[in-house]
């Protein structure tokens, strides 16, 4: 497996892996599963130094190697994320109606703007004009969590709404979310990993293998359950491929996810090159 994206694998093999084998691993033993997956050695010990920069990894020895521990904001991040990358999709109730948030931020809080929108959107919501956006309806309650827990909740109010119109709801969705893009990474992601599905329940593979095609197939997958909230089914396009794509990751993860952390384990149990320094 080749990619373009070692950060994003990186993190998503911390995320799957490395939190479970008390959030550190060797920068040895690190780099041997990379190559696993064909990322170049120097194109990981860039990716760390950056995550380092950012705030989400912390360089630490353990027994005398060189590793990389997940900060406290990162495992905090990943916590979060949880529920929305390995939950199962379901499609909101037209009927419940709709979370909407109207916030006013000051010019000198731009920082605080900045983080509310990004919050928002990751949550899932959208917005049909500056300063209002829109979710459905069961957001509502996380919404209110999210901006008590970040002392945001001055900035906003909170809505439950019930859309009466005058245009057709179809069109404010497709205003708000960009169904097209989310629908086209579906597709490419049934595309690329179904036959990965079929070759599994075709013969059993060894746990590097499972490794390999979990990583590959949970590093394409964890960003779009955020791109897309649930909508009502009656306001997606018909043949809306997000709950073929969801069972499709569901089955990946039941078939691979334990044999691949096991690879993981027997690497990470296994003797340790010393470093001299920890890059980055």
């Amino acid at each position: 497996m080749a990619t373009s994206r070692p950060r994003s694998l990186i993190l998503s093999f911390y995320g799957a892996f490395v939190r479970q084998l008390d959030g550190w691993i060797a920068v040895s033993h690190l780099l041997t599963l990379m190559a696993e997956i064909n990322l170049d050695p120097q194109a990981v010990r860039s990716s760390m130094s950056r995550l380092k920069q950012i705030g989400w990894l912390a360089a630490s020895r353990r027994n005398g190697a060189a590793g990389y521990a997940l900060s406290s904001v990162a495992r905090a991040a990943l916590d979060a994320g949880d529920e929305r990358i390995y939950g199962a999709q379901r499609a909101a109730d037209l009927a419940d109606g709709w979370a909407v948030v109207v916030f006013s931020v000051p010019e000198h809080r731009r920082a605080d703007r900045h983080l509310l929108r990004s919050r928002l959107t990751w949550l899932g919501f959208g917005a049909p004009a500056p300063g209002v956006w829109i979710a459905p309806r069961r957001l509502l309650d996380p919404t209110r969590a999210m901006l008590e827990s970040l002392g945001l909740a001055g900035y906003v109010d909170l809505f439950h709404a019930t859309y009466t119109g005058f245009g057709d709801a179809r069109s404010l969705v497709a205003r708000c979310w960009d169904l097209d893009g989310v629908r086209a990474q579906y597709a490419e992601f049934i595309a690329v990993h179904r036959p990965v599905d079929r070759a599994w329940r075709q013969r059993a593979g060894s746990e590097r293998d499972a490794f390999a095609d979990y990583l590959a197939a949970l590093d394409r997958w964890r960003g779009l359950p955020f791109l897309d909230p649930g909508l009502p089914a009656e306001l997606l396009p018909p043949g809306w491929e997000g709950r073929t794509a969801s069972e499709l990751f569901a089955r990946l993860r039941e078939r691979l996810a334990g044999a691949a952390l096991e690879h993981v384990r027997r690497v990470v149990e296994g003797p340790v090159a010393r470093e001299s320094s920890i890059h980055g």
